[in-house]
């Protein structure tokens, strides 16, 4: 995503891999809709986005005064934030161009120019994080290991660079001889059209399987270890990620594989104690009863198309942050090594 003459920039995502095409921006209500549609995607990277969404927003606010203005602020901020309800760094970054809103000092004007700051400091401190991450989590890949990844949690999902992708490509650098495994993740594919582009874009290793190959997979193959992202994890640890995730995490711990979490500390909602609290957002059915555009499954038959499931703390074996490595037990853990790191 980009900025540029009063409009965000965004990549739409559902065109990748045959087009690369960017969708312009011009009000909070195209931010909104942008992300509701999946065409800017990953919790970090919808994060960003509605900072900016935040500040097309107030640019279109009618206030004169500072409270109504403020009053309008956070209007804008309940329409962002009700276009994705699971990721929890969209309340984030809402949360936090509020509240720089209401700290800055001045004018209307002035607090105009102060949330398109807030908004550029969140796209670019997303990347440095990012890196952290990658630096810490390469620690924990061997050399010449096979790694399965489930959804898209790179560049893509991200300002840049990306969590789980980026801990690979931090392993990768470090001149670690590296193979992925990308599940193609059903039913909106991000594994199929965008980590695998990702990383044969980079020269890194991937090979493309069906979700259902995973366990045979790790039983005939062999993998060395699992990492993911994460849309939201709860104060304990339990994490919402992309639908799908729960199953490989049963899988790794059925064949002693280790089962990593890559995710920035705004990730973590230390406002709910377990996954059970983690909203999860339904999506179209047609995403399930049709593909690019046709219809592959009967009229009429019963969809059920939750876009996130809940992997419980327990079968989690760290969570690697830009704080750095989590072990657990993860309630006192987090807590103590993400406290001073809230903000980032």
């Amino acid at each position: 995503m980009y900025w540029r003459d009063g409009r965000l920039y965004l990549l739409d995502q559902t065109r990748l891999p045959a087009e690369v095409e960017y969708v312009a921006c011009a009000t909070a209500e195209d931010v909104a809709r942008a992300i509701s549609e999946m065409k800017v995607r990953g919790a970090p990277a919808i994060g960003a986005a509605s900072a900016y969404g935040m500040a097309l927003g107030a640019n279109g606010l009618d206030a004169a005064d500072r409270e109504t203005f403020l009053a309008g602020l956070r209007d804008v901020g309940r329409l962002l934030t009700a276009s994705r309800p699971t990721a929890v760094n969209l309340r984030w970054a809402v949360d936090r161009l509020i509240d720089r809103a209401v700290r800055e000092p001045g004018d209307v004007p002035a607090l105009r120019r102060a949330l398109l700051e807030e908004a550029h400091a969140v796209l670019h401190e997303d990347v440095e994080i990012n890196r952290r991450i990658g630096a810490h989590g390469q620690v924990l890949v061997p050399d010449g290991a096979r790694i399965l990844t489930h959804c898209n949690a790179g560049a893509l999902a991200t300002a840049g660079y990306g969590t789980a992708l980026g801990v690979i490509r931090a392993a990768y650098e470090a001149g670690k001889k590296v193979t992925v495994f990308a599940d193609e993740t059903r039913p909106f594919l991000q594994g199929a059209r965008l980590t695998s582009l990702e990383l044969m874009a980079d020269g890194i290793p991937v090979v493309l399987i069906a979700d259902s190959m995973a366990g045979y997979l790790m039983a005939r193959e062999g993998i060395d270890l699992v990492v993911v992202g994460a849309d939201r994890i709860a104060a304990n640890g339990d994490t919402a990620n992309k639908i799908g995730t729960y199953g490989v995490a049963v899988l790794a711990r059925a064949h002693k594989v280790p089962f990593y979490v890559a995710a920035p500390v705004s990730t973590v909602d230390f406002s709910i104690s377990d996954g059970a609290a983690i909203p999860i957002e339904e999506r179209d059915q047609a995403e399930l009863t049709h593909f690019q555009g046709r219809r592959i499954a009967p009229e009429g038959v019963k969809v059920w198309n939750p876009a996130f499931d809940v992997t419980p703390h327990g079968l989690i074996t760290a969570i690697i942050t830009e704080a750095g490595v989590i072990y657990p037990p993860y309630t006192a853990n987090l807590a103590r090594v993400c406290s001073g790191n809230r903000g980032s």
